[in-house]
């Protein structure tokens, strides 16, 4: 109990500093509304939101404006993704792929206002729910993560990878550990973390720092995307808005059982390392349609369905910072592009953090959602507005602003030089359906395993038992290996009979 009034007085104190401080309100409102536009804008993405802020923020503003501005875009876009959903039937992020089964046909029947007012005060709820989550559990791991050694660490960072390509795979599991093995071998481009060795660097100054996060993730997620957006212009028919967004009271109350469990479910998702926010609508909206005494008429316009995936896409939010916050090992795809944006203001997540830094994030994403929250129930027309911009209008503004955010960063014409680079593999990739995520989120977890990895080796005198001595390395080498002989198909076919059984 103690620790947790503890926990309550430190988040009061960061809360009650971040809402009396007048220039935070000009960040937190701008970030959101951004976001909201990025998520509302199909094409555009909250992973692109997030990472195309660091470009023109970075470093330079105040690191506390910076965690208000980035972090007002994640919680923005993620709920913004449900206008084109409802109204379009075009999921305006990936996390918002769930919602558009039932939020249109909510709105072909008239009642997309209703279903926009439900979808907010949803997004809402999920994100505290998520934040509470964060606030109460990260500490908690916290402590366990300190008793964490090298070979614990170094495992952990390949079941992120692995998981990611797992789970993020459109067809073949292996294409997406490919991807995520790619970027783990990016990652070993520059001076060796151990003996201070350039490694794979070609002579070339620039790549001794190794590879630049910020221009990594413009390049694989908003090339392609602003490509594939050009190529493809999705141009669904516009659902006229009728009904009263504000939420009935009534119906929030008969729906909170849902709420609440689609909360608890996003943020487990958002728990696992490299999985993101629109596996968690979907496992959500499939659990909710198991369970609900409604589920033959989700698809057909069911509130239920609705509220089960917008409610656990936001929650995910604040499930996806605690192995980031906790592990240094981001949870989502947004949540690596917020690592990087972590890394460049000198921010290393992990067992190492500053605990301040914890309680100002769950403080700003507070009021992000606050914010959020009131902007969707009283500026929702705007962004209807919004809706009706074509892509190939506001796609090449993002070009540009992807450009100049990557050419600030400080590496110059050589960081625009790598973004491109990047952004070609990645069109490629998304071409022959590899996944993105994975080589970014290799990219990022790259180093990680690598200095850890060979430190065990370094201190065991080359034997491998290191990894399975320890009983927390001898767990995480199980899962590992679990994880990729799930894959196997005469594994999965007995699986399959014992199932059926």
């Amino acid at each position: 109990m103690d620790f947790f009034l503890t926990q309550l007085a430190g988040f009061g104190a960061e809360f009650i500093d971040l809402i009396t401080d007048p220039v935070a309100y000009i960040y937190i409102v701008t970030s959101v509304f951004l976001g909201i536009v990025f998520g509302a804008l199909p094409g555009l993405t909250a992973t692109l939101a997030v990472t195309i802020l660091p470009g023109f923020f970075g470093n330079k503003i105040p690191l506390d404006y910076s965690l208000i501005a980035l972090l007002g875009a994640y919680v923005g876009a993620i709920y913004g993704g449900s206008y084109p959903s409802i109204l379009l039937n075009i999921p305006g992020t990936a996390a918002s792929a769930a919602t558009a089964m039932d939020g249109h046909p909510l709105a072909k029947a008239g009642r997309g206002g209703e279903a926009l007012g439900l979808t907010t005060t949803a997004s809402f709820i999920g994100t505290l729910i998520g934040t509470t989550a964060l606030l109460i559990f990260v500490w908690l791991l916290l402590l366990i993560s300190q008793s964490i050694a090298s070979p614990e660490k170094a495992l952990l960072a390949l079941f992120g990878i692995l998981l990611s390509g797992t789970l993020m795979s459109e067809d073949l599991v292996v294409k997406g550990w490919i991807a995520g093995l790619a970027g783990l071998a990016m990652a070993m481009v520059g001076l060796d973390p151990l003996l201070s060795e350039p490694r794979y660097t070609f002579g070339w100054s620039y790549l001794f720092s190794g590879f630049q996060v910020v221009p990594v993730l413009m390049g694989a997620f908003a090339i392609p995307q602003i490509i594939e957006g050009l190529r493809h212009v999705n141009t669904g028919q516009l659902v006229a808005l009728k009904g009263r967004i504000m939420p009935n009271t009534k119906a929030i109350k008969r729906h909170m059982p849902t709420i609440a469990r689609s909360g608890v479910i996003g943020t487990g998702v958002g728990a696992l390392p490299g999985v993101g926010e629109d596996v968690a609508g979907w496992v959500s909206y499939g659990v909710g349609k198991s369970v609900s005494h409604d589920g033959k008429n989700f698809g057909k316009g069911s509130l239920e369905g609705l509220l089960s995936s917008e409610t656990a896409n936001n929650a995910c939010i604040g499930g996806a910072l605690i192995p980031l916050l906790v592990l240094g090992i981001p949870g989502s795809p947004p949540a690596a592009a917020l690592m990087g944006a972590f890394k460049l203001n000198n921010i290393i997540p992990g067992p190492t953090i500053d605990p301040e830094i914890i309680l100002r994030v769950v403080a700003i994403m507070v009021l992000a959602s606050f914010t959020m929250f009131l902007m969707g129930l009283f500026t929702a027309k705007i962004f209807i507005q919004i809706l009706r911009l074509p892509q190939t209008l506001f796609l090449p503004v993002v070009m540009v602003l992807t450009t100049i955010g990557s050419f600030s960063v400080g590496g110059g014409i050589n960081d625009l030089y790598l973004m491109l680079g990047v952004g070609a593999v990645a069109y490629l990739m998304n071409l022959m359906k590899y996944p993105i995520a994975p080589l970014v989120i290799g990219v990022i977890l790259g180093g990680l395993f690598d200095e850890t990895f060979r430190r065990s080796l370094l201190l065991s005198d080359g034997d491998l038992s290191v990894f399975v001595s320890r009983p927390g390395a001898a767990i995480l080498l199980a899962l590992n290996i679990a994880l990729i002989a799930s894959q196997f198909p005469i594994l999965q076919r007995k699986f399959a009979k014992l199932r059926g059984r």
